[in-house]
């Protein structure tokens, strides 16, 4: 989080098993907002989407994506992540307010 606020994100939605009632999640999923965001700023794993996103997981232990459009879907990583993938209903994620955060 720190890295995306400091190149000027304000929002992340946060999804995965992180945001599940799992008392050992595995993992997260992100995706943040790109409105008002220095890429030279930023991270530049944040930027890598290798097939696995292995550099993102290795450093982050989670996956962080802009929230831009899917390519398989074509809806924004916001959209995506709002569909439970198992049974492809509307769910609910997590919006972290990081402008709001020092």
């Amino acid at each position: 989080m720190d890295s995306l606020r400091l190149a000027g994100c304000q929002t992340i939605y946060v999804d995965g098993s992180f945001v599940t009632a799992k008392n050992a999640p595995n993992d997260f999923d992100c995706c943040w907002e790109v409105n008002g965001v220095d890429a030279a700023l930023l991270d530049p794993i944040l930027l890598i989407f290798d097939p696995n996103t292995d550099a993102q997981k290795a450093k982050f232990y989670g996956e962080l994506f802009p929230n831009v459009t899917e390519i398989n879907t074509g809806s924004t990583f916001l959209e995506f992540f709002q569909i439970d993938k198992e049974n492809g209903r509307p769910k609910g994620i997590i919006a972290l307010d990081l402008a709001g955060m020092k």
